[in-house]
């Protein structure tokens, strides 16, 4: 059974930082990118960040390049994001994805396996 729990939501005022946790079961998340997709309210959901599991690539969309990192542990088949210097704007329930199509990795059709997600709520 393949299991993602996100962790670490939460509200902060603008400018405050938060860091998401996605703990992975059941599947070699080695595999492909795993991705950091959120999705604001009334809006659909957006790439946030991916990496690639072979080599340790990283991407980031525009919207949150220099403030977000994204980092792994695999020891722990674990994945972070990093948020600082968070806006109102980057209100949204935040998933993360596995076994993602290498080089599509900013599509969303392109998971296999999503967690719940975790909400982010950052006020003004």
């Amino acid at each position: 059974q393949v299991q993602l729990v996100e962790s670490g939501g939460g509200s902060v005022q603008a400018g405050g930082s938060l860091v998401l946790s996605c703990a992975v079961d059941g599947v070699t998340y080695r595999n492909g990118c795993m991705g950091w997709f959120r999705q604001p309210p009334g809006k659909e959901r957006e790439w946030v960040a991916a990496i690639n599991t072979r080599n340790g690539d990283v991407s980031y969309a525009e919207s949150v390049k220099g403030r977000f990192r994204f980092s792994r542990d695999n020891a722990k088949n674990a994945v972070y994001l990093s948020m600082n210097s968070l806006k109102p704007e980057d209100t949204a329930m935040y998933y993360c994805a596995a076994n993602g199509t290498l080089g599509r990795c900013f599509l969303s059709e392109e998971y296999a396996y999503w967690g719940q997600g975790t909400q982010v709520t950052v006020s003004s």
